[in-house]
């Protein structure tokens, strides 16, 4: 049983993305696909375990080949899958996933509705839950009843119980009814946070505005929070604190698929923060676990798939002593 002052427990989507054979493709010019396992809230359990933190997952799989696959995964990258549960009615969720050309992300998902959609407040591991020093989400799992609602008492679970509340909100507006629809709900739990991540795309998503000035940024920033963050792929990673921010650059490396790479990065920073939680109110710890989580995230991006490109704590500390 992990420490539960070191335990971070992951909660939604766990699925199965089809990549094209061949980059630079539209989903429709793809000539062949290869699955590889997927779902953030997935990616970031599995980033901490790789780093030798302890974590656990929480959601539901379709009860087929896919499902048990996904499960399988996380037992053998030394995630907890006793929040994991099946359901026979409905399949594991499919996405297919591609990099265009132009550079753009391009995602088609079959999950009308998938098992993930379909998990209910009695599904709960409620022990497993009140283990967690901190609890992680994402916004997928807010989009429809009853994941909404059973997502929300995880939540309120987490917190009565003392955990950190972790939300990367990970749009994927193609999932939603509208994008009001999408902001309305991502927004609907924001005060309850006490660390959210958003990417840039995100934050002019959310703020309606196309500027990373801090201003900006300060119109998601609540005085319950203890950090507000705004990745910027490879230029690095704005920080706000209660006392204090700033700005830590990333590392150089040659980009082959970024898929995961944000995951990776919010998989290190809860894993350093779960180490020495002082981080959250020292700002050179701060910048170390800031600088450690870009380290991780920047090796992912160095190779394909998310799952296999997540590094170890060894991989992570040699790219930072090399630059």
């Amino acid at each position: 049983m992990a420490d539960r002052r070191e335990l971070v427990v992951s909660f939604g989507e766990m699925l199965i993305d089809f990549v094209p054979t061949e980059a630079g493709v539209s989903l429709a010019e793809a000539p062949a696909f290869v699955k590889a396992p997927g779902g953030a809230p997935a990616n970031v359990a599995i980033a901490v375990s790789r780093l030798g933190g302890a974590a656990a997952f929480v959601g539901k799989l379709g009860e087929d080949e896919f499902g048990r696959m996904l499960a399988r995964i996380l037992r053998d990258n030394g995630v907890d899958d006793g929040g994991v549960v099946f359901d026979t009615g409905a399949r594991t969720a499919l996405a297919f996933v591609t990099l265009r050309a132009d550079g753009e992300r391009e995602f088609m998902f079959y999950r009308n509705p998938s098992a993930d959609m379909l998990l209910r407040e009695e599904d709960l591991n409620v022990e497993l839950i009140k283990r967690a020093a901190v609890f992680h989400y994402g916004s997928i799992s807010l989009i429809t009843d009853p994941c909404r609602t059973a997502h929300l008492r995880a939540m309120e679970i987490a917190k009565e119980a003392g955990a950190l509340l972790s939300y990367d909100p990970n749009l994927r507006e193609a999932l939603w009814p509208s994008s009001d629809k999408a902001r309305t709900q991502i927004m609907s739990i924001w005060d309850q946070a006490d660390i959210v991540k958003v990417s840039e795309v995100e934050l002019e998503f959310l703020t309606g505005i196309n500027s990373l000035e801090d201003d900006v940024v300060m119109l998601l920033w609540r005085p319950t929070m203890k950090l507000l963050l705004v990745t910027l792929g490879d230029q690095g990673c704005k920080y706000y604190a209660r006392d204090f921010r700033g700005a830590v650059p990333s590392y150089k490396v040659q980009q082959v698929d970024t898929t995961g790479a944000g995951d990776a990065f919010v998989g290190a920073l809860l894993r350093k923060i779960v180490q020495d939680p002082s981080s959250l109110q020292d700002q050179k710890k701060l910048e170390e676990a800031i600088k450690f989580a870009n380290a991780c995230g920047a090796i992912t991006a160095t190779k394909k798939g998310a799952i296999p490109s997540l590094p170890t704590e060894t991989e992570v500390l040699q790219l930072i002593e090399r630059a």
